[in-house]
């Protein structure tokens, strides 16, 4: 299996709008072969958690490498990323994608 984290920071008071936009990944994705596990969170406040996060996080669980790459070519995967993430007007200030085993 796969483990993948995608956190992303949105730009300032934009937050909201950048994780309705995420959350709407969550369908479709479920209903991708060998996904696992697919959730979008936001950070909450504690003091037993004091780390430092761009505040929206996908927790995501694939069946194997080679699905997860696949995952990462869907049309709306790459249309997210080139809207949000590479484009100038998008809603994300940064994001950071890892994977383990």
């Amino acid at each position: 299996m796969i483990y993948c984290t995608a956190e992303f920071e949105a730009k300032e008071g934009r937050e909201e709008e950048l994780f309705l936009i995420l959350k709407g990944l969550e369908e479709p994705t479920h209903k991708e072969k060998g996904c696992i596990a697919y959730k979008v969170m936001r950070k909450i406040e504690s003091p037993f958690a004091t780390g430092e996060h761009g505040g929206i996080l996908f927790n995501e669980i694939w069946e194997s490498l080679e699905i997860f790459e696949k995952h990462c070519q869907m049309p709306y995967i790459v249309d997210f990323f080139e809207r949000q993430c590479l484009s100038p007007d998008g809603l994300v200030a940064r994001y950071n994608v890892n994977i383990f085993a």
